[in-house]
């Protein structure tokens, strides 16, 4: 795995915090979603024109996609999933930018499976109690609860290596096709071409599959963990 080198250090007392690339990509592109939400939310219409239609049909979608996997329920989970399928997708695609993916880095995946996981059981305590919640453990006998807390605790760990693996092995194919165009002498016309293909695979197709993913076992979790 390539190590992340620091872009720079902020020094707050004795606290030094490393800046690296994949940081720093994520607050460029939260800053760019803030924006644009309040361009998208500001001077709203009763009678939307094409921007507000564009805008509430996504949102429409977002609600369906929520109510038909996780049921009516959990529309209170809308804004997160939307925000985490935008979110992780956003970063996918910088690759198109020939900028490093912040999900090749581990410790972005593993934060993003942490909150996942942190949010799963939170609802799931919300929704049972602390001692319905607890008790579950030991289901359908007590002897096998070693085994139930290791599930749950297979979650973070399976979304962020899922996430991060196909990200580091999609990179790692266009890196060696690079290499190989490059020991073959080809001028820089065939090289800027013949790549397309595999980027529209690996970073458009698989960033998005592997951004679906991440958000369809997310909704489930939430969704078995709360009712089982």
């Amino acid at each position: 795995m390539e190590k992340l080198q620091p872009l720079f250090t902020i020094h707050l007392g004795s606290l030094n915090v490393t800046i690296t690339s994949s940081i720093l990509v994520q607050w460029v592109i939260i800053v760019l979603l803030a924006i644009l939400a309040k361009v998208l939310t500001t001077n709203l219409k009763k009678v939307p024109d094409k921007k507000q239609s564009a805008v509430e049909i996504l949102i429409e979608m977002l609600q369906n996609f929520v109510k038909e996997n996780m049921g009516e329920k959990y529309v209170s989970f809308i804004p997160y999933v939307g925000t985490l399928f935008i979110f992780i997708l956003l970063m996918n695609l910088t690759a198109l930018l020939g900028v490093t993916p912040p999900t090749k880095d581990l410790s972005v995946a593993g934060g993003l499976g942490l909150i996942s996981f942190v949010i799963v059981q939170v609802n799931a305590i919300k929704k049972v109690g602390v001692k319905h919640y607890f008790l579950a453990y030991k289901e359908p006998v007590w002897p096998l609860i070693p085994i139930n807390i290791i599930e749950r605790l297979v979650l973070p760990v399976s979304l962020a290596l899922r996430l991060f693996g196909n990200m580091v092995a999609g990179a790692v194919v266009i890196d060696m096709f690079y290499g190989l165009m490059g020991s073959l002498g080809l001028s820089w016309v065939p090289q800027l071409i013949i790549p397309i293909p595999l980027h529209g695979f690996f970073d458009v197709f698989d960033g998005g599959i592997q951004t679906l993913v991440f958000v369809m076992l997310t909704m489930m979790n939430i969704k078995i963990v709360a009712e089982h």
